[in-house]
């Protein structure tokens, strides 16, 4: 059976989800813009291995498949926020049972309990 979404076409609904937050870096932007809102510059912050030009990329496409808002301040200098739509929101404890299994996993293979920065 496989899936259209926007042209695409997708072997299962697997496919089509690991299309949409697959990646090294959407499933990251999601899980740090979280329930806030967020500035670009303070998301890159959060990411600093991120390129400005791969971030710009990756939130771009998760606005065109309904995970992220982004709202333009007509200001100078310009100003961009974003935010989870409900969608994207709906993630929220999908990406926060990721965070824990990995934390649980890590532990269990080293043994020993690790220190982390993530926000689980």
């Amino acid at each position: 059976m496989t899936i259209t979404y926007k042209n695409a076409e997708y072997r299962c609904a697997m496919d089509l989800t690991l299309g949409l937050i697959g990646g090294k870096w959407k499933s990251l932007i999601l899980w740090y813009i979280g329930e806030k809102t967020i500035r670009f510059s303070d998301l890159r912050r959060s990411l600093p291995q991120i390129t400005q030009k791969m971030l710009t990329q990756q939130l771009r496409q998760l606005e065109e498949n309904g995970l992220v808002n982004r709202l333009i301040y007509t200001q100078i200098p310009p100003k961009v926020e974003y935010s989870l739509t409900a969608a994207g929101k709906s993630l929220l404890p999908i990406l926060s049972t990721l965070c824990h299994w990995g934390l649980n996993h890590a532990n269990e293979v080293e043994s020993t309990k690790q220190k982390t920065n993530c926000k689980c």
